[in-house]
Formats: structure tokens, sequence, C-alpha cells
């Protein structure tokens, strides 16, 4: 229509400073609603051009692809290739890059120029990057790209006459006929970074550094065993620096409970306080230094700009399970809780791949195993080293977190093959620059991890331990009895129910009493097997405060073997299965995780343990 002005589109990776220049070139001339039948914002305003002639502009969603990944990326797609229905086709692109991260923005922008339509490219944010030492030259950008670049600073509405006379110039070119074939994503890539090389005149030491290390820790084979070198490391480190901390703490509960036994008679209230409290609740807490160890170094990489960069090199290995390096981050949460790990996965925007991620997330190795882990790692591997700063009980601690990811990644191939029917979407992602952590920032978060746990110790497994001792102290065993007060206990009968079940997996009857209350929360298991057998204890043995000792003189190696296996699969919480619940819409996918997860680790435990008999452990 003779009388439409020409429709320009500011397109640009997320955080490319693209809304800013929207803002400076509209100002109070803007129009914000959704686009038809989508809940993506559209915002729409007016600017002139140099000769006086109106533009209309449209500030795009951020994409980082016309691969879309998310309905604001799909959008944008459909927006530029005119697809989309009731919204014109853009005259025009003004493609906004950052400066300071030019490789990963010219990937987009490669793509969007190929599209045939008349561009300009807007090189922002380059006061940024002339702070960080970065000097680029947009003429050799404009050469290599062959389209306008301009140099502009949107938040000081600097270089915009520029950009508005460049526009102006290719609104009057005759648009091409035909767009250029597009290029695959490897090619857009390199071709990306042999422009960004050619037009950096400049760099700082920090940013040569930066190349070096990711060429180093982004390698496809390089950068898997440096990821699997730090495992190793952070695994040896739970042990080796916890065994101190943790003798302190026995040390400190062995005299609270001597305390107790010394002042108060033989009675239900000393029961309560020594088996109850103490025995089931300082049994977890005991383990409170290997978790802090274990945070220490997640913080640490977080810190570092590392664990994105482990994210892009998990990518490759997850593609081939059907998921992206989407799922990597709600996945790595999942490794403190499955809780915020599930909840992390709104951020996928493929709901196939979502319902996959949320489907093995409690295989993710979460800090309450780590209680169970360490408890019979202690009593049934000896802590010997095998090499030079290599211990056995770290190693296996290590192998049990690759069991679960190595049991989430068959799970999650099985999943996107034969329930949600996914592949695996495109994985792109802004690496974040190497930096030391401030020590404040690490002490704050060791500080939220350490009073979580504790929180949790004094709430739900204090409570669970305390209706415990309830069901094993009563009903007293009758004088002269032969039978234990535990197997006479309503506990003890409720397990007698549960152990032929368990039996052929080689679970005994103490096991099988720790199962229900662990259904509360995984790290209940060792405060129910500490409550256990403190109520058949005698008063030396209970202020000893080692369940370890005691659990490896009643079970046989295979069963503890069988009780690992066990643990790396089952689904023992419950507000993991409530919040599937939630992010799922219904009991369906619950039903289908719960009964799954079930099912492998009652597997996994009976293979694990009538191998380990067929071995004579």
């Amino acid at each position: 229509m003779s009388g439409t002005p020409p429709l320009v589109a500011l397109v640009g990776n997320p955080n490319s400073g693209k809304s800013s220049l929207f803002n400076a070139l509209t100002g109070a001339r803007q129009k914000i609603a959704n686009y038809p039948g989508v809940t993506v914002e559209r915002k729409s305003g007016r600017t002139a051009l140099p000769d006086g002639r109106p533009v209309e502009m449209l500030d795009l969603p951020g994409a980082y692809s016309l691969q879309p990944d998310s309905l604001d990326e799909a959008v944008t797609r459909d927006v530029v290739l005119g697809k989309f229905p009731g919204q014109r086709r853009p005259d025009a692109l003004v493609i906004v890059v950052d400066a300071g991260n030019l490789d990963n923005h010219l990937r987009f922008a490669i793509e969007l120029i190929g599209q045939g339509l008349p561009v300009v490219i807007a090189l922002n944010m380059v006061d940024l990057a002339e702070r960080d030492g970065l000097e680029i030259n947009p003429n050799v950008l404009a050469d290599e790209l062959g389209v306008p670049v301009v140099s502009t600073v949107a938040v000081r509405k600097r270089g915009l006459d520029r950009l508005l006379i460049m526009l102006a110039e290719s609104l009057s070119k005759p648009r091409p006929s035909e767009a250029d074939a597009p290029e695959n994503r490897k090619q857009i890539t390199e071709r990306a970074h042999r422009i960004a090389k050619r037009a950096i005149l400049n760099e700082t030491q920090g940013r040569q550094w930066t190349r070096r290390l990711d060429a180093i820790l982004l390698h496809p084979i390089g950068g898997v065993a440096i990821l699997l070198g730090l495992l190793f490391v952070m695994f040896q480190a739970v042990y080796g620096w916890s065994e101190a901390p943790i003798g302190w703490i026995e040390a400190g509960f062995a005299l609270l409970t001597d305390a107790i036994n010394g002042q108060m008679p033989d009675g239900l209230l000393r029961s309560f306080l020594t088996d109850g409290v103490i025995a089931g609740v300082g049994s977890v807490v005991v383990f409170l230094p290997q978790i802090l160890i274990l945070f220490l170094f997640i913080l640490l990489l977080e810190a570092t700009g590392y664990m994105t960069r482990a994210a892009f090199v998990m990518d490759r290995m997850m593609a081939a399970v059907g998921l992206s390096g989407h799922s990597f981050i709600p996945l790595l949460s999942s490794f403190a809780c499955a809780i915020p790990g599930i909840m992390a996965t709104r951020s996928i925007m493929d709901q196939k791949e979502r319902l996959a991620t949320i489907l093995i997330a409690p295989l993710m190795t979460c800090s309450a195993r780590l209680p169970v882990y360490t408890l019979i790692i202690g009593a049934f591997i000896p802590a010997q080293s095998i090499g030079p700063g290599i211990g056995l009980q770290g190693l296996v601690l290590l192998a049990l977190y690759l069991f679960g990811i190595v049991g989430a990644m068959l799970a999650a191939a099985v999943i996107q093959r034969f329930v949600t029917q996914s592949r695996s979407s495109s994985f792109l992602i802004e690496m974040p620059r190497y930096q030391m952590p401030r020590l404040t920032d690490i002490a704050l978060g060791l500080w939220q991890r350490a009073w979580v746990f504790l929180r949790r110790a004094g709430t739900i497994i204090f409570v669970a331990s305390i209706i415990l001792w309830a069901l094993l102290s009563f009903p007293k065993v009758p004088v002269g009895s032969s039978e234990s007060q535990v197997e006479y206990s309503i506990a003890g009968h409720i397990a007698d129910v549960i152990e032929p079940v368990v039996r052929p997996i080689g679970f005994n009857h103490d096991i099988a009493l720790a199962l229900i209350p662990a259904m509360a929360a995984r790290e209940v298991a060792v405060s129910a097997l500490g409550t256990a057998y403190a109520i058949d204890a005698t008063d030396e043995e209970q202020a000893a405060m080692s369940l370890g000792p005691k659990l490896a003189a009643k079970w046989s190696l295979a069963t503890a073997l069988a009780f690992l296996a066990w643990f790396i699969f089952a689904p023992q919480c419950i507000s993991t299965i409530a919040v599937t619940r939630r992010e799922t819409n219904g009991w369906k996918w619950p039903i289908f995780m719960v009964s799954y997860l079930f099912a492998l680790a009652y597997v996994a435990a009976g293979i694990t343990y009538w191998t380990a008999v067929s071995f004579g452990l």
C-alpha cells in the first residue's frame, strides 16, 4: 500500500542492547501488545529517516537462531520470513550485535543476512568493549558481511544518526530477488569466528587467555577428560578433607550421649533423647562436612565461569540420547536437589524435552543421597590409597555418581525414543567471562547450603526420627522374652510385611524398616537405621555413636552394595513427587516416574546383590 511507511525490524541475540536501541530510536512513540494467538509481546514504534520519511520500527524477541527452540524465537523467525499470520514481512532489518561478544552474535547475523532483506548492522555497546580493551574495525566487518556496519551506544544515543542514514540508503536499494543459500550451523559458526578474528584489531590479555582456555576446556575429547578429572578431585576431597570434622561431630554427640546417660535415669525420656533425637538426627548431621565440601567445589566452578562450559561440553553427549545442553542446567541443579532442578526445566521451551528432563531429574545424585553413600562406603570400603592421592572410597563415590548419570542418560534415551518421541533441540549459549571467585560469595553460599541441611535435620528428619522411635519403642517387649525390642515393636511388624518383598534383592529386616520413613527424604534412611540400632544397643554402644561399624557387623558386603544400587535409582522423596505433579499438571507422569524408578531400583539392587554373592562377597 503506497501510504504505508516501511517496516524495519530490530533483530538480535538476547542481551545485545536491542531494546535499548529501539527505545532510543522511537522514544515515547511506542505501542505494546501481543502477537495474535500467542503470549509473546509485540513492541512497535515510529521514527523518521533523515529525509523526513516515517518508518515503523518493530522490536522482535531476542533469538539465537532461525531454528527456534522457544516460542519467542519461533515468532522472530516467522516474522523475518514473512510467515506470521497478520504481520507483514519487514522491508529491512537492523541487526543488533554486541561488540563485546562478536563471535556468538555474528552467527545469527549471518543467518539473517542470508534471508535476502536489506540489512544494517548496529555494532552496539562499543563503549563497553573499548573499556575492556577490545578494538573492532567496523569497516572490516562491513566488507566481510557485505552490509553496512555502524558503531552505536544505544543507552547514550551514540551513532543513531549514522544508523538512520545507512538505513535510508538500504531502503532505497532494490531488494535482492533471491536469498542466499542457507549454510549449516557448523559453517555459520566457522565463518563467524573467522570474521570476528579479522575484525578485532586489539584485545586484552584476558580475552586472549579466555580464547586459549576455551580451546582446551571446550574440546570434544579434552573437555570431557578435564570435566571427569575435576569430578575425580572433588570426590577424593569429599573423603580426604572431611575425616577430621566428622570425627569432631561424632565426638560431640558421643559426649552429649554420655552426659545424658550419666545424668538421667533409664526410662522413656532418656530413650527419647538418646535413641530418638541424637541417634536419629545426629547420624545425619555428621555428614554435614562432606556435603559442604561437595558444594564448595560446585560453587567455585559456578563462580569461575566453568559451569556454563561444562554444559556446552555435555551437550554433545546429551544429544546422543535425545536431549540438549538446555537440559544440563536443570540436571546439574538436581545434584543439589531434584526439586529446584525440576522447576528449572521451565526454561526448556521444547515441551517433550522438558518432560523427559523432569522424568530423569531424580536420577541425578542429590545431596540427600550423600549421607547414605558415605555411610555405606565408610562402613564397607577400606580407607586405603590405591595410588598417590587416590583413595578407594573417593573412587567408589565417584562411581556411584557416574552410575546415576549413565542411568539417567540411558533412561532419557528410552523415554525420548518410546514415550515423548522428541528430538534434541539446538543449543546456543553465551559463555561468561572467567573470573576469580569472591570469597564472601562462596562463604555465603556454603552458609545457605548448611542452613538448608540443618533445617531439614531439625524438621523432616527430626519428626521422622521421633515417629520411628515411637513405633520402635511400643509396645514394650515382655520381660524374659528372647525377641528384641525392634522385632516386637509396631515398626518391626510393619517391616515383617515389607521384608518378603525385598528379601530376594538381598535386603534384611533392618533395611525393610528404613525404606518407608526414607520416603519423606532419602537421608532419613540413615536416621532410621541409627534409631533402629540404638533401640537395641547398650549404653556403651549407643555412646559411641558410630553407626558404620554396627552395619559392618550385621550386613554382608553384597547387601551393602545392593543397598547402594537401590538408592541410585529409587525415587524416595515425597517432595520430588509432589513438584513433578505440579509441573506436569496431573498424576499421570509422577505415577509413571515413580513406577519406572522403583522398577529400576529393584532390578539394579537384585543384579548387584546376586552378582556380589556369586563372587563370594
